[in-house]
C-alpha cells in the first residue's frame, strides 16, 4: 500500500480539479447558456458524464491518504472508502467488489479481449453515414455535406464493416443489412477491436464505471481521449461542421481515407495504453494486487 502525506494528495487533488475544469469549461458555459453542441454534447449525453464527478480526484486502488495536521481527506465521507485507526483513508476494494463484481469481471474480460486483437482500420467511419442512410430525420440539426441522395450514394459505394454494437444499434433500418457483421450485446466481447473509434472512446465509459478504483489522472486521460476522438468521429461523418469551424475529413475520397486511417491508428495507440492501465486496475480489484500505474506519483 502506497501512503501519501497530506501535502502530496492535496496538491494532486488541486491539479486534478484544475485540469477537469479546463476540459469541461466550454461545456459548462454552454449548459449555463442553454446552448447545444452537436460534437461535444455526445460526451455528456451518451456517456452521462458529469463535470462535478469528473473533477473529483481519487487515488485509486492501493493508495492511502494520510490526514493533515488540521484536516482529514474528504474521501472519508465518500462511498467505498475506509478510514483506519491512524486516520488514513483508502479505497475499500472489497466493498466496491461486493457491489460491482459483475461489472468489474465484464470490463476486465472485454478490455483484455480487445487488447489481444490486431487493430482493423478499414471502416473509414462509415457508421455515422449508416445512421442517416435513407432517412430524412437526423440526430443533429446540421446539413449533410452531400445532401440525402449524395450521402446514400456514398454508403452504397462502400463496404460497411462496423464491429461495435453501440454504433451498429443506431443504424437506420435500411442500413442494417449492409453491414458485413451483425454486432449484438451478446457478442460484444468477441467483436470489439482496438481500431474502432467507439471502442477507444469507451475507455472513458469503463473508467467511469470503475469509479474510485481508477486514479484521477487515468480517468481524465480517458475523458480527454474520448473528447479528441469525438471530433474525428464527426469530422468524418456526412454532416457539415462548417458552422463549428471544423473541416471535414472526406472519407469518400482517397485523401480523406488516408487522413482518417492515420488519425485512427494514432488514437488506437493512445487507447491501447489507457486500456492496459484499466486492465491493471481491474486485475488489482480482482486479485488483490496493486496496479502498476499510480495517481501521478
Amino acid at each position: 500500500m502506497t501512503s501519501l502525506p497530506a501535502s502530496i494528495w492535496a496538491s494532486l487533488s488541486r491539479a486534478h480539479e484544475e485540469r477537469a475544469d479546463f476540459l469541461t469549461a466550454e461545456h459548462r458555459a454552454r449548459k449555463a447558456a442553454r446552448e447545444r453542441h452537436a460534437i461535444d454534447d455526445f460526451l455528456y449525453d451518451y456517456y452521462g458524464t458529469r463535470p462535478s464527478v469528473l473533477r473529483r480526484w481519487h487515488p485509486g486502488v492501493g493508495t492511502s491518504l494520510k490526514p493533515g495536521p488540521n484536516s482529514s481527506p474528504p474521501h472519508q465521507q465518500w462511498r467505498w472508502y475506509a478510514t483506519d485507526a491512524d486516520g488514513a483513508v483508502s479505497f475499500h476494494a472489497a466493498a466496491f467488489l461486493a457491489d460491482r463484481a459483475d461489472s468489474v469481471h465484464f470490463i476486465h474480460r472485454l478490455l483484455s479481449s480487445i487488447a489481444s486483437r490486431p487493430a482493423f482500420t478499414g471502416c473509414f467511419g462509415l457508421h455515422e453515414w449508416a445512421m442517416v442512410y435513407r432517412q430524412r430525420g437526423h440526430r443533429h440539426p446540421l446539413p449533410l455535406r452531400h445532401g440525402q441522395e449524395g450521402t446514400d450514394a456514398v454508403v452504397e459505394a462502400h463496404q460497411i464493416r462496423c464491429t461495435h454494437f453501440d454504433a451498429f444499434r443506431f443504424f437506420t433500418p435500411d442500413a442494417v443489412s449492409l453491414n458485413r457483421l451483425q454486432p449484438t450485446r451478446a457478442n460484444q466481447v468477441e467483436l470489439d477491436q482496438p481500431g474502432c473509434l467507439h471502442a477507444a472512446m469507451d475507455c472513458h465509459k469503463w473508467a467511469t464505471k470503475l469509479g474510485p478504483a481508477v486514479p484521477g489522472e487515468l480517468a481524465l486521460d480517458c475523458f480527454e481521449l474520448a473528447r479528441d476522438i469525438r471530433l474525428l468521429d464527426m469530422q468524418a461523418s456526412p454532416y457539415d461542421l462548417s458552422s463549428y469551424g471544423q473541416p471535414a475529413v472526406a472519407i469518400e475520397t482517397p485523401e480523406g481515407k488516408a487522413e482518417y486511417v492515420a488519425r485512427q491508428r494514432e488514437f488506437s495507440q493512445r487507447a491501447g495504453h489507457l486500456r492496459a492501465r484499466l486492465i491493471a486496475v481491474c486485475a488489482a480489484l480482482l486479485e488483490g494486487a496493486e496496479p502498476s500505474t499510480r495517481a501521478g506519483v
